[in-house]
C-alpha cells in the first residue's frame, strides 16, 4: 500500500513537471516561428494548465475506468474554484479588471450547463464526447482570434506576454516537447494504476478517487501558478488560469471518456457532483460581477468558497 502511495505521489510530480516542460518547449517553438506572444499565451499556455487532467482522463478511459475520468473533470473544476481560487484570494484579494475575463466567465457558465445536460441522463455517449471535443477546438480557435483583437490596454495581455519563455533555441524547444510527450502518458499510466489500487484498498469508488486525490493532484499546478500570479500583481492572469482550466476540463477532459469509453456513469455524478460544480461556478460568476460594482474576489469570498469545498469533502467521505 505504501509503495502505491509513493508511486502515485511521484507520478503526480512527474506529470506536473512533464506538462510544464511540454508547455515551455511548445511556447518557445511557437515564438521562434513567429507566432504572437498573446496567441501563445491564450492557447498553448492556457491549454497546458489542463494537460495533466487531459492525459489522466484519457489513460483512465483506456484502462476501463471512465468514472475516474469524469470525476477528474468535475473534481478539478470544484477544486480549482473551492480550493485554488479560495486559497489565492486568502493570500491576496484578486481584482477583476480584464475585459477578456468578462468574456470567458459567461462562456464558462454556458459550457458548464451544456456539460450538465450531457450528464443528466446518466450516460456519456460517443456523440457527446465528439461535441465536447469539437467545442474544445472551437474555443481554441476563438482564443486565437481573440489574441489578434484584444485591446492593447488589457492587463491580461502584458501579464500573458511576460510568461512566454525567451532566448530558447529551436533545438532545445523541440527537446523539451519530446520530454513532455514521453513523461505525460507514462506518469499518467502509473497515477491511474496506483489510484485504482488505493481506491480498492479503502473501498472507494472510481468516481470518488477521481473527484478527490486525482483532482487535487492535477490541480496543484494551478494553485502554484495562481499564488505566484497574485504575488506579482498579475490578478487577471491568476484568475484567467482558473477559468481557462475549468473550460478545458469540461471540453477536453470530459470528452475523453465519451470518446474512448462511452456508456453509463456513476449516479452520484448527476445526483450530487455536477450540482456542486455548478454552484461553485455560479458563486465565482457572482463574485466577479458584483451588483454593487466591487469587482474583487477578497478574503471573505475566498473563505466562503473554502468552506463550501471542505463541506463537499465531508459529504463525500461522510
Amino acid at each position: 500500500m505504501l509503495l502505491q502511495v509513493l508511486i502515485f505521489v511521484a507520478g503526480l510530480g512527474v506529470l506536473s513537471w512533464g506538462a510544464d516542460r511540454f508547455v515551455y518547449g511548445a511556447s518557445a517553438l511557437a515564438k521562434n516561428i513567429g507566432i504572437s506572444p498573446m496567441m501563445i499565451g491564450l492557447t498553448i499556455v492556457a491549454m497546458g494548465s489542463s494537460a495533466p487532467e487531459i492525459v489522466v482522463a484519457a489513460m483512465a478511459s483506456v484502462n476501463g475506468a471512465p468514472n475516474t475520468a469524469v470525476g477528474n473533470a468535475l473534481g478539478s473544476n470544484i477544486t480549482n474554484i473551492g480550493l485554488v481560487l479560495a486559497i489565492t484570494a486568502l493570500v491576496k484579494p484578486l481584482v477583476v479588471s480584464s475585459t477578456t475575463l468578462k468574456r470567458e466567465m459567461p462562456a464558462l457558465i454556458v459550457i458548464t450547463l451544456i456539460a450538465m445536460a450531457f450528464l443528466f441522463n446518466g450516460r456519456l455517449a460517443h456523440v457527446e464526447g465528439l461535441i465536447l471535443f469539437g467545442m474544445f477546438i472551437f474555443v481554441l480557435a476563438g482564443m486565437a482570434w481573440l489574441s489578434l483583437h484584444v485591446e492593447k490596454s488589457d492587463p491580461l495581455m502584458a501579464e500573458t506576454v511576460d510568461e512566454i519563455p525567451s532566448d530558447v533555441n529551436t533545438g532545445r524547444a523541440v527537446l523539451w516537447i519530446g520530454v513532455g510527450l514521453v513523461l505525460l502518458p507514462l506518469s499518467a499510466h502509473f497515477i491511474v494504476d496506483s489510484a485504482v489500487y488505493i481506491a480498492k484498498y479503502f473501498g472507494l469508488s472510481d468516481l470518488v478517487i477521481g473527484l478527490t486525490i486525482i483532482a487535487l493532484g492535477t490541480s496543484l499546478p494551478e494553485l502554484a501558478a495562481s499564488i505566484a500570479g497574485v504575488m506579482k500583481g498579475e490578478d487577471d492572469l491568476a484568475l484567467g488560469n482558473i477559468i481557462g482550466s475549468n473550460i478545458f476540463n469540461l471540453l477536453a477532459v470530459l470528452s475523453m471518456p465519451g470518446l474512448i469509453a462511452p456508456g453509463l456513469i456513476d449516479p452520484d455524478v448527476y445526483n450530487r457532483d455536477m450540482y456542486v460544480m455548478f454552484g461553485l461556478t455560479a458563486l465565482l460568476f457572482f463574485f466577479s460581477f458584483s451588483i454593487i460594482g466591487k469587482k474583487q474576489i477578497g478574503r471573505l469570498e475566498g473563505s466562503l468558497l473554502l468552506v463550501c469545498f471542505l463541506g463537499y469533502q465531508f459529504w463525500l467521505f461522510g
